[in-house]
Formats: C-alpha cells, sequence, structure tokens
C-alpha cells in the first residue's frame, strides 16, 4: 500500500514537472514576462501578492460570496427537487425555469443582476443561480430512481414516513446529492470570480484579476489566476472530505 501511494505521488509530481517544463520552456520562447511570465516570476508575483493584507481580504470575500450562494443554490435546488419529484404539475410548471438557466449565458445574468443587486451581491447571486439547477436535477433523479419494491416493502411492514425517508429514500438521494454539490461547487466558483471580473465589487479575486489585466501587470495576473486554482482545488477537496463521511459506501 506504501508503494502505491508513493507510486501515485511519485506520478503526479512528475506530471506536475513536466508542465512547468513546458510552461518554463515557453516563456523562455516567447521571452517577455508581459506575454507570459515565467512559472518562478509567476510564484513570486504570488508569494508578493500573499504579503498585503488586501490579497486576503479579498480571497476572504470571493470565498465568503462563493460559499454563501453555493449553499443557498444547494438548499432551494435540493426544496425544488423535492417538489418537482413529487408533483408532476410542479414539474411541468417550474421546470422551465431551469431550462432557461442552464442555457443562458452567464455573462447575460451578471449584466441583468447587476441592474437589481449591489457588485457585491451580484457574484452571490450568479454563484446561486449556477449551483440551483445543477441540486434541482440531481435530488429529484435521486429521488425518482427511489427503487419501488423497497418502497412497496416499507409500507407493507408499516414504516412510518421518517423510517421510510432514513432507510429508503435517502440511500437513493444521497449519492446523487454528493455529486450536485461536487459539481456544484466548481461551478459556483467559476461562476462567482466571472461575476467579480464584471461587477467590480470593491474587493475580490475576480476585480483583482480584471485590474491585473488592464494594466498589463501580467505576472500578477497569472498570480491571481494560479489563487483562484488552489483555493478551488482546496475547497473541492475539503468539500470531498467532508461529503465522504455522510456517504455510506465509502
Amino acid at each position: 500500500m506504501k508503494r502505491l501511494l508513493k507510486s501515485r505521488i511519485f506520478r503526479k509530481t512528475a506530471v506536475f514537472a513536466c508542465w512547468m517544463l513546458a510552461w518554463q520552456a515557453a516563456a523562455w520562447a516567447v521571452g517577455s514576462d508581459l506575454l507570459l511570465p515565467s512559472p518562478f516570476v509567476t510564484a513570486r508575483a504570488l508569494v508578493s501578492l500573499c504579503g498585503t493584507g488586501a490579497f486576503w481580504l479579498s480571497c476572504a470575500l470571493t470565498l465568503l460570496r462563493v460559499f454563501t450562494g453555493f449553499i443557498l443554490g444547494i438548499l432551494a435546488g435540493s426544496a425544488l427537487g423535492v417538489l418537482t419529484a413529487a408533483s408532476p404539475i410542479a414539474e411541468e410548471l417550474l421546470s422551465p425555469i431551469r431550462s432557461i438557466v442552464k442555457a443562458a449565458p452567464i455573462t447575460s445574468f451578471i449584466i441583468l443582476v447587476l441592474l437589481y443587486l449591489s457588485s457585491a451581491l451580484t457574484p452571490m447571486f450568479i454563484a446561486f443561480l449556477m449551483v440551483m439547477p445543477i441540486a434541482w436535477t440531481n435530488v429529484a433523479a435521486g429521488i425518482l430512481s427511489t427503487d419501488k419494491q423497497l418502497l412497496e416493502m416499507a409500507r407493507v411492514f408499516g414504516f412510518s414516513r421518517a423510517k421510510t425517508l432514513k432507510t429508503v429514500y435517502a440511500p437513493s438521494v444521497l449519492p446523487h446529492f454528493v455529486s450536485a454539490c461536487t459539481a456544484g461547487l466548481g461551478f459556483a466558483w467559476k461562476s462567482g470570480v466571472t461575476a467579480e471580473v464584471i461587477a467590480h465589487p470593491a474587493f475580490g479575486m475576480g476585480k483583482a484579476i480584471y485590474e491585473s489585466k488592464l494594466y498589463l501587470e501580467t505576472p500578477e495576473l497569472f498570480a491571481w489566476t494560479a489563487a483562484v486554482i488552489i483555493m478551488s482545488f482546496a475547497l473541492e477537496k475539503l468539500i470531498t472530505a467532508l461529503l465522504g463521511r455522510l456517504a455510506p459506501w465509502n
């Protein structure tokens, strides 16, 4: 087991090193940090940013906006999933909303939302809007895929509603719910940062990315992008670990 673990770590490290070397070679070929900074220059810019209070404030506010939108989207989507799975009429009535949210370009939503909400609230609402249909679809699918024979058995044995929910519906819905959370977090993070690029709140990682591009600070642009990617991976690992505790198949 230890050998396998070391082997996986070695492979991942080797792949990472290969891509870093490719990036470094491309930077050497371009020969200008303004067009393509090297990994070292980007890392140096990131370390420099980490030494400022504005960096940590921007990261914290972006995280707060995105995570709040993510939680609200999961809650609202789950509620709508339960409602539409239980009522075909509700499904017919509400499904156009889900289809519109899935199909419309995110930039259109951002610009529309900016008409009604502040620049600080827009990224949170956009994250909510992107997560809601994912949770909605997955929770409804989990409920509708529940084994009918198990439901019949629960009825025959006189299970209470609470016991039926716990022993029959929950194991069926939980894998779909976990999938919605892991997929939704990625969408929430990307859409929230994109909304910050357009909405320009007082502080935010998206705003910092835009300003770096505006003032041609390419190393800072790459550094902020690296920070977004690192935080996205860290959040995904954290959510996966937390949800793994709920998953009985793990």
